[in-house]
């Protein structure tokens, strides 16, 4: 093969990636940014192995949702769908809407509380912006296509990024500590819910149903060749991303832990902005301001997309993106109006969030292991084993978030 066919190739592969990039950004939203700098700061080190542990997991989840969007040129809402009878489907809707709708409050306070700690503006105001600003985004996806729409999640992706990796440039974490932090133990009941939390706020129902309809919405029904070359990429585009995604919530757990570990008020996002301020300077601050700020921006409308992808997919109904983001922006902003204390409300919308995770979990796991549904393309044993591990753990870590919490 001559090195312009290498090279032709090479762009070919790069062209097909995407998807998960947009899916990854339920990784790295206001939800995740609150527990992971929480864990850091009240724990240190000790729960590094959990942002491990739940990217390598999220990872298994992700590259199957977007195979079975691949192989059958279904979503999973889609294969859900055509499974369940009427009233089933309804209930299965109803519950996936209230996560999505969970979902929204946690990024929409997000966005808020950072628009709040750069420009001093009432959180009422910043969710208002923040959901104007979630509209145009949208408008890019509804006018433009994906692919646009992916180069501009991405591009936030990458602020984010920049915004919590500033911190260990300035304040390297301790090697030792790291280590350390990589054997899975806990310290007592609130590190168990701690770890809940975290691991909640990374697999989100809502991500593993969108990722199926991205990957077909792009790559469409390809087979023989293509097909082989399309899941390839997709492995690679899902690796890619979750390295990245998972990097950004281990440097916030890491800059918690370096800076912030045993200091008085920081459990709260406003509380760790102003101690990462009084440690490592203004500037870094405001990197970490930036970052949840682009957190909010763009996990909210990818969130509001998935909600179109679950009612699309399980009703056969679709409404317009831009009238279903004012309609799922004013829960948000009445949470945000009603004077509840952001950080609690965070925490609370993990928790509904945790309701969902098995709905979403059990029946991509159980499709993908169908030859009736995949094929030749069905998961190798021991790649359903590892996906029932997960989802074992996942399913049962959320219900201990929902006992814990409520005790």
């Amino acid at each position: 093969m001559s090195l312009r066919e290498r090279t032709g190739r090479a762009r070919s592969s790069l062209l097909l990636l995407g998807p998960a990039f947009v899916a990854a950004i339920a990784y790295v939203d206001p939800g995740n940014v609150a527990t992971n700098v929480t864990a850091g700061a009240e724990y240190g080190y000790l729960l590094v192995w959990v942002i491990v542990a739940a990217n390598l997991m999220a990872g298994l989840i992700q590259y199957l949702s977007a195979k079975l969007g691949v192989v059958t040129g279904q979503s999973l809402p889609e294969a859900i769908r055509d499974r369940l009878p009427r009233p089933f489907r309804l209930a299965y809707w109803g519950q996936a809407e209230l996560v999505a709708v969970a979902t929204d409050v946690a990024e929409v306070i997000g966005g808020a509380i950072a628009l709040q700690l750069l420009f001093g503006l009432p959180l009422l105001v910043g969710g208002v912006i923040t959901g104007v600003v979630s509209m145009a985004l949208l408008a890019v996806q509804d006018r433009r296509g994906q692919r646009p729409f992916e180069r501009v999640i991405t591009g936030l992706l990458l602020v984010i990024a920049v915004g919590f990796f500033a911190s260990l440039v300035v304040s390297p974490p301790d090697p030792a500590g790291v280590a350390g932090g990589l054997v899975p133990r806990f310290e007592g009941a609130n590190s168990v819910l701690l770890a809940a939390g975290m691991l909640g706020a990374t697999v989100m129902p809502h991500a593993v149903y969108l990722h199926s309809a991205l990957a077909r919405d792009r790559h469409g029904r390809p087979t023989g060749r293509r097909l082989r070359q399309v899941l390839m990429a997709t492995r690679v585009d899902v690796i890619v991303a979750m390295v990245l995604a998972g990097s950004v919530n281990l440097a916030m757990v890491l800059a918690a832990a370096s800076t912030l570990f045993g200091r008085e008020g920081v459990d709260t996002l406003a509380g760790a902005h102003d101690g990462l301020g009084q440690v490592l300077g203004p500037v870094v601050a405001t990197f970490f301001a930036v970052g949840l700020l682009a957190s909010g921006f763009a996990s909210t409308s990818v969130g509001c997309y998935a909600g179109a992808v679950i009612m699309q997919g399980l009703l056969r109904r679709r409404i317009p993106l831009l009238l279903r983001r004012l309609a799922t922006l004013v829960p948000a902003l009445a949470v945000l109006a009603a004077g509840v204390e952001p950080t609690w409300a965070l925490v609370l919308s993990q928790v509904v969030l945790s309701f969902g995770v098995p709905f979403a979990l059990i029946p991509l796991v159980a499709l993908t292991a169908r030859v009736d549904v995949l094929g030749v393309d069905v998961n190798h044993r021991l790649t359903t084993v590892f996906a029932v591990v997960a989802a074992t753990l996942i399913v049962a870590l959320n219900v201990a978030l929902i006992v814990l919490t409520f005790r």
